[in-house]
């Protein structure tokens, strides 16, 4: 039986969600926010964390370093969506996320005790590395269990809006990380943040732990299982069952290729390579970029409960499928429209300079791992990309049988010295260190506004959508498997592989076409594969 053979069977008659249901969907969101808080906390610190935990000595390593931890909690994120989701399916949705919420909390309270590396070494990314990986575990058994969980309680006319409350946990989760932060800087020198204030949004997330503990500590299984516990139709091993069974194993990959590859690159560019855009490549302060991020968040947030709502009116294949097809087109120039609005004169210098670099250690390797292990043997033609990079100068890279040449636009060729360097380019027009950056404010909100609307638009409907593709037997295993190889895999590198082509290229937006790809690949999959799946009987 295909995909398009599943058909839809009708709806067992629609209940008015009670009081007591109300209370589930709430405690169920407001324990994935806590998780994602915890989770992303880094992410919103990852460029202050390269300077804390990776040696000094070569920033632009140490830079890829943070963002591939930051990747590393997505490593484990499938591995816990395989450990938990046969947990889910077999012992019950409420006491597997409680597990995945004491591990997740735990780990986080134990980043913000960790020494850093000028105080025990590679010992300190070790541990980081180990920590991160902890929390990806929990995340990848938490997100499906809690939307399978909340719509497993829905009414079914409503369950697009009722699911959304749940996609929308991972933006909030976001938005409190970069609040606390916020705070945080505000209240103290930036010198005191960077010494010991950065562990305070790490250290104090054990209140909302022990809260959201306490409150989820309160639920009832859901309905839906404990039927299907009560009739003897449960799953002896569930992911044998999602893996071995070919219709199953068909469905997870259409899940996957067809609906959260494109959903997790675009959430994971918009929320946070934009930031990270902002702050290393068009040198915005933090606070700006912070305050730019956080109204753009508080506008289109809302719209998660819009394309929620829309999609138990029209469906749900269709939004999805074509907030992928627009993210496709309009991904690039909405990030050169944000390079422009964001650092006006940044964008006048580079629209007329251009640099080329020609040498013979051009072509040798220059790769991440490289840097990362031997990060002050750097060759001319590392240290001046690492420069030109650090400074959102454009490049273009030639072998050469010479040692390094520069040459900027028609000028003759010379060897390169940084001093020298940086002076012929602010002679271009390149604004100066630490000149401070005049944005456009209401035109960088208004960028961030449609980025975080295009994923709204992808991510609204797709908890409905993910639970009512799977059997109820495999349903934790199979939406946690879906969103997790998605998100962990496909998504959470984004922001790493942006950044690393951008410093293999010279081009500030050539990292985008990852997003680009993987975003136009699940419109065309979707679009050939993908069913439609709203009003389905979830019982069944």
């Amino acid at each position: 039986m295909s995909v398009q053979d599943i058909t839809s069977h009708p709806p067992s008659k629609p209940q008015a969600l009670d009081q007591d249901t109300k209370r589930t969907v709430f405690a169920a969101a407001l324990g994935t926010v806590f998780e994602w808080y915890d989770f992303f906390v880094y992410g919103s610190l990852a460029v202050l964390f390269s300077t804390l935990f990776f040696p000094k000595g070569n920033e632009t390593a140490a830079l890829l370093a943070a963002l591939a931890t930051f990747g590393a909690g997505f490593v484990l994120r499938p591995f816990g969506a395989i450990v938990f989701g046969r947990l889910g399916d077999l012992v019950g949705r409420k006491k597997t996320f409680l597990v995945t919420m004491l591990v997740m909390g735990l780990a986080t309270v134990a980043i913000g005790f960790l020494p850093t590396f000028e105080t025990i070494g590679w010992a300190a990314p070790i541990l980081l590395v180990s920590l991160r990986l902890l929390q990806g575990l929990a995340v990848g058994g938490e997100f499906g269990g809690a939307v399978t969980y909340v719509a497993e309680h829905a009414d079914v006319k409503k369950r697009g809006l009722t699911t959304s409350w749940i996609q929308i946990t991972a933006t909030l989760g976001l938005f409190m990380s970069l609040i606390v932060i916020v705070l945080c800087r505000a209240s103290m020198s930036a010198e005191d943040f960077a010494s010991w204030g950065w562990r305070i949004p790490f250290i104090g997330s054990v209140v909302l732990l022990v809260l959201s503990l306490y409150i989820r500590l309160k639920l009832h299984e859901s309905p839906v299982f404990q039927e299907m516990k009560a009739q003897g139709k449960g799953s002896k091993n569930p992911i044998a069952d999602t893996f071995a069974d070919r219709r199953n194993l068909r469905l997870v990959l259409v899940a996957i290729f067809g609906i959260v590859a494109g959903q997790a690159v675009i959430w994971y560019t918009g929320h946070f390579y934009s930031l990270y855009f902002m702050t290393t490549t068009l040198k915005m302060s933090h606070e700006q970029a912070n305050f730019y991020l956080l109204t753009a968040l508080a506008l289109g947030t809302p719209f998660f409960l819009v394309f929620g709502w829309l999609s138990d009116r029209i469906g749900r294949k269709w939004i999805v499928v074509t907030g992928c097809a627009l993210s496709a087109v309009l991904i690039m120039p909405l990030f050169q429209g944000l390079a422009s609005y964001g650092n006006p004169a940044l964008a006048e210098f580079r629209s007329k300079t251009s640099v080329v670099l020609t040498g013979n250690d051009c072509g040798q390797d220059q790769s991440f791992v490289g840097q990362l292990f031997r990060p002050k043997t750097t060759t001319d033609c590392q240290r001046v990309k690492a420069l030109l990079t650090a400074r959102a100068v454009p490049y273009t890279v030639n072998m050469g049988a010479e040692p390094l040449r520069v040459q900027i636009d028609d000028d003759a060729p010379r060897a390169f010295d940084d001093a020298k360097l940086l002076a012929a380019l602010t002679e271009k027009g390149l604004p100066p260190a630490n000149t401070p950056v005049q944005p456009n404010g209401p035109m960088v909100v208004a960028v961030l506004f449609a980025l975080i609307f295009l994923a709204t638009m992808v991510y609204g409907p797709l908890g409905a959508l993910l639970v009512e593709l799977f059997p109820v037997q495999i349903r934790y295993s199979g939406v946690s498997v879906a969103l997790q190889f998605g998100n962990g895999w496909i998504g959470g590198f984004a922001p790493f592989v942006a950044t690393a082509v951008v410093i293999a290229t010279g081009n500030i937006f050539g990292g985008l076409w990852y997003t680009v790809a993987f975003a136009g690949l699940t419109a065309i999959i979707g679009a050939i594969l993908l069913p439609e799946t709203r009003g389905r009987d979830l019982s069944d």
